[in-house]
């Protein structure tokens, strides 16, 4: 089959930007082309239609190639829970909880085969398929039992394209050092070398691309520049650089809290696109201070980071800010928090017992052995009725509404959605939970959401007839895919694809 393969010098060397910018590329060349990683590291999933999980990044590959999403894309998901275990997802279902140990012990020849079996499957529905690597691949210590980087482009006789970051420095010793232990099968796939995140004047540079192509005998095939743009992060590390662009006057501020196993943050993206938003992140050590609203995001394991929220304190924190009309919004795991209890007594997540939540809404959650991945389809019911939502449910319990014995006189929440399963909001409209993943991504919601925000500041109401922002991320995908193509030259890499 044909196919290019990306690796990088280092983590975070930009492979999947530059997968991502390939894949928008040749789809505007007239490629059906599909983007692949065999295993990935990341708290950052996506449901697929047909129901299971693969990681987010792919998915946003597969949005940049104008293609559905599917779990062949990443048959191998690896999501850390904080205690030196992951959960272990192989072709989008859930096989297990592991260390890294067991992890190569039982699932390093299922995992191969997935990969595998995922590559022919691919092969059959798509003209080329873009392939990226993870971290390096010339870990001496773990080549062995690598499954991302040169297993896979051997297996393709793939092209390779090796991708470092210029700007953290030491850019030639990266390039050299790695081709060096790579083994001389694997070093004579890599036809290119990409320079990222260049700052300066390309002129500059050229001495040291002259002598890097004399010394290795690859062309460096682009000098790609730094690119401010958002672009979703892959894991929690990202965040550190992952930072809200500048805004010279935001009306309204909304605080995440960084969860130590936080998922799913690529939730906030629309809000971080949003002109008049500040999105900020705040570890759990730091004041809460007073933001227009506070977001609990998704959590790989909610109980244990319910308990370090206990530990820290900022539960209180949390509970002070809503009695004082601050208002809430809990996601996914951060949903569950806020209810009465968490019971988790088959320790599904690793801790057996009943805990306490915050006590914010009136739901009392169920934590399963039985993982829910599933896209939704609804239309809302608050705060404005009739809105057609689109979003996914990935989460491990069941929540119910705790009705009083008593009926109040008046309603104590209202249901956002259609399904009153996806979410509620207590009648003071300050506390507010929610299964769906990617509700921010529908625009007239978002915006509706966002104004009731502005009118407790006194601010004037923002227009609520926009697009999704999934008509934003396309622009940004053929932003992306202009600058990219400005600056790389695709020609060495494309002849040896289709002659290989």
């Amino acid at each position: 089959m044909k196919a290019i393969m990306i690796v990088g010098t280092t983590s975070h060397a930009g492979k999947s930007l530059l997968t991502a910018a390939l894949c928008r590329i040749l789809f505007r060349q007239g490629w059906r082309v599909a983007p692949f990683k065999g295993q990935n590291m990341s708290l950052n999933a996506y449901a697929v239609l047909r129901g299971g999980e693969m990681s987010y990044a792919q998915a946003v590959q597969a949005w940049a190639a104008e293609v559905e999403p599917r779990v062949e894309m990443n048959p191998v998901l690896l999501k850390p829970q904080g205690d030196m275990t992951s959960q272990v997802i192989l072709r989008g279902k859930v096989a297990g909880r592991v260390s890294a140990a067991e992890y190569y012990e039982r699932f390093f020849d299922a995992g191969w085969q997935a990969i595998v079996e995922s590559l022919e499957k691919l092969k059959q529905e798509y003209e080329l398929i873009i392939c990226e690597g993870a971290g390096s691949p010339a870990e001496i210590n773990l080549k062995h039992r690598d499954l991302t980087n040169m297993r896979v482009a051997k297996y393709l006789n793939a092209p390779t394209i090796l991708v470092v970051d210029i700007d953290r420095g030491g850019a030639f010793a990266h390039v050299i050092g790695t081709l060096e232990l790579l083994e001389p099968e694997e070093r004579a796939l890599v036809k290119g070398i990409v320079i990222n995140k260049f700052r300066g004047q390309r002129a500059l540079l050229q001495s040291g691309i002259d002598w890097l192509e004399h010394r290795t005998g690859i062309p460096v095939i682009g000098v790609i520049p730094w690119i401010d743009q958002i672009f979703p992060a892959e894991d929690s590390l990202d965040l550190l650089e992952h930072q809200p662009q500048s805004r010279r006057k935001p009306e309204v501020t909304i605080s995440v809290v960084r969860l130590p196993r936080i998922s799913n943050f690529t939730d906030f993206d629309p809000l971080v696109a949003e002109p008049t938003v500040a999105v900020k992140y705040v570890d759990l050590k730091d004041p809460l201070g007073h933001p227009d609203a506070v977001i609990l995001p998704g959590s790989k394991t909610t109980v244990a980071d319910l308990e370090a929220l206990r530990k820290a304190g900022m539960d209180e924190a949390i509970r002070n800010y809503a009695a004082a009309g601050g208002t809430v919004l809990g996601i996914c795991g951060g949903f569950q928090m806020l209810g009465e209890h968490i019971i988790d007594t088959a320790a599904n997540e690793g801790w057996s017992g009943t805990f306490p939540g915050l006590g914010l809404l009136p739901i009392r959650t169920l934590i399963t052995e039985q993982k829910i991945a599933r896209r939704r389809m609804t239309s809302s019911a608050f705060p404005q009725a009739g809105l057609p939502i689109m979003g996914y449910e990935i989460h491990q319990g069941r929540s119910q509404i705790i009705e009083p014995e008593i009926p109040p006189p008046t309603p104590t929440y209202y249901p956002l959605f259609e399904d009153s399963s996806l979410g509620i909001v207590d009648a003071n409209q300050g506390v507010w939970g929610t299964y769906l993943h990617g509700l921010f991504d529908n625009g007239p919601w978002r915006r509706t959401w966002l104004n009731h925000l502005r009118r407790q500041r006194g601010l004037g109401t923002l227009p609520t007839g926009i697009a999704n922002y999934q008509e934003q991320r396309t622009a940004m995908f053929d932003a992306l895919a202009d600058t990219v193509a400005a600056h790389l030259d695709l020609t060495p890499i494309l002849t040896a694809a289709e002659s290989g």
